[in-house]
């Protein structure tokens, strides 16, 4: 594991990172960068996804170093570090940019709150602080609307301060309390939902594009989604392109997403689209 400092493209201060493998992920990050610089359309979402299938399924993979830093470990993923790290490539090849620091910028960008690394409540743990942070600052916006069918939840998330013993980070009281400050925004939060029960994969393909982003909303009290991926669109039916738990490693689903809502029964789903040049 190496961790060094760097300058962002946007500003002059140096910013940490830490690296599971400096050298193989920094190499790998160019490769993938280059090798999209040479296609035709640069940051197609599904295609850099798709290189990461077999990948290992590692959970907590941020919540390792009590120093809050900026992490990149393409040796293994979760589910959130997956949709990430894609969309951090494909956002950086938009730009037509080949630079892992460049891509360092971008991951940062989409991980924490204003883009800036500031202590464990920076980062953007609940999707629906992702999801407002990074739609008010233009890099993805919410297509769940679109759906004809779509409805409305009112939530108060307070998940992490209520079940403060998973959390190792929130043992320490700043932490903890700046997480109580961070949930207190999301008091009954309002968000749109498409219902998972009787969602077919042709309702969903009529708005679903190949590289979205989908979340699966759920019940459970004080959290609004328990796990997200990728779609990817074959012969007009949307799949799911994710790292499981289950599988222990990032796959295309043998479900489409319509048959992995049947089979996990989450309350339903949000849809993603990245944005960028």
């Amino acid at each position: 594991m190496a961790w060094i400092a760097i300058a962002s493209t946007a500003t002059a201060d140096a910013q940490e990172i830490t690296f599971n493998n400096e050298a193989a992920d920094t190499t790998r990050i160019t490769e993938i960068l280059v090798q999209e610089a040479a296609t035709p359309s640069p940051g197609n979402v599904t295609r850099i996804a798709e290189l990461f299938t077999g990948v290992p399924y590692a959970p907590g993979t941020l919540e390792r170093d009590n120093i809050e830093t900026l992490r990149v470990n393409l040796d293994s993923l979760d589910c959130t570090t997956f949709v990430e790290t894609v969309l951090a490539l494909a956002y950086t090849a938009r730009e037509h940019r080949q630079s892992w620091r460049d891509f360092a910028y971008n991951l940062r960008r989409l991980r924490y709150r204003n883009g800036e690394t500031n202590g464990y409540s920076s980062r953007l743990h609940y999707v629906s602080d992702w999801i407002v942070d990074n739609i008010a600052r233009g890099n993805i916006r919410e297509i769940t609307a679109e759906h004809p069918k779509v409805r409305h939840r009112v939530k108060s998330l307070d998940y992490m301060t209520s079940h403060r013993d998973l959390y190792p980070a929130l043992a320490d009281e700043d932490n903890y309390n700046n997480m109580k400050s961070v949930e207190a925004g999301f008091s009954n939060h309002r968000y749109p939902y498409i219902k998972g029960s009787g969602l077919k994969s042709k309702h969903l393909a009529e708005i679903a594009r190949d590289g979205d982003i989908v979340v699966f909303t759920t019940s459970i009290q004080g959290l609004d989604a328990t796990h997200m991926g990728i779609i990817k669109i074959a012969d007009g039916i949307p799949m799911l392109l994710h790292a499981s738990s289950k599988a222990g490693k990032v796959l295309l689903d043998q479900l489409s997403v319509s048959e992995y809502i049947h089979r996990n029964r989450p309350e339903g789903i949000r849809l993603l689209r990245l944005s960028g040049k």
